[in-house]
């Protein structure tokens, strides 16, 4: 089912080429989180109970991060997402050039999500924690990142609203 963030959100082509890449690209973040986990916490490998916990998981719960996923996937459609298909000189099919962009961003956007403590902890508890922690907290702390890092903020009803953050 396909969702409207805002008005002007009709680039379908982008937005099913995000829907197509959603699954890896959560096993990803998972897996990047992880690491960044031991970078910080345990950067000797110290077997311990928690990191061991952490380490083992093998992203079989990753629903719990579809609506940050769908809310960054549709940040990037406000923010770089044109409605207008563009001349493509190189012969690719426009498919592939938004699979490629959307995943060159997040990658970016993960990369620099994972230097942050409360990011790390959000996904750990939404993943790895999950039935143990409450997972509204966290998505919390998701939608907060939004509003830091692109001046946006996600309203269920209203969807996408720019803010201005000081």
């Amino acid at each position: 089912m396909l969702r409207k963030f805002f008005p002007l959100d009709k680039n379908y082509l982008l937005e099913e080429a995000q829907l197509c890449l959603q699954d890896s690209l959560l096993h990803q973040l998972v897996e990047n989180v992880k690491e960044a986990y031991k970078q910080k916490h345990n950067p000797l490998g110290l077997a311990d109970s928690f990191s061991s916990k952490i380490q083992r998981y093998q992203g079989k719960n990753i629903k719990s991060l579809s609506d940050f996923y769908q809310n960054l996937a549709a940040v990037y459609r406000y923010k770089w997402g044109d409605s207008q298909l563009e001349f493509l000189w190189d012969g690719i099919d426009h498919s592939e050039k938004y699979k490629s962009d959307w995943s060159a961003f997040f990658e970016k956007c993960i990369t620099r999500f994972c230097q942050e403590e409360l990011f790390i902890q959000a996904v750990l508890d939404l993943t790895v924690f999950a039935p143990e922690t409450p997972t509204v907290l966290a998505g919390n702390r998701m939608n907060h990142f939004m509003l830091q890092h692109f001046e946006v903020k996600m309203h269920k009803s209203k969807g996408i609203v720019a803010m201005k953050v000081a």
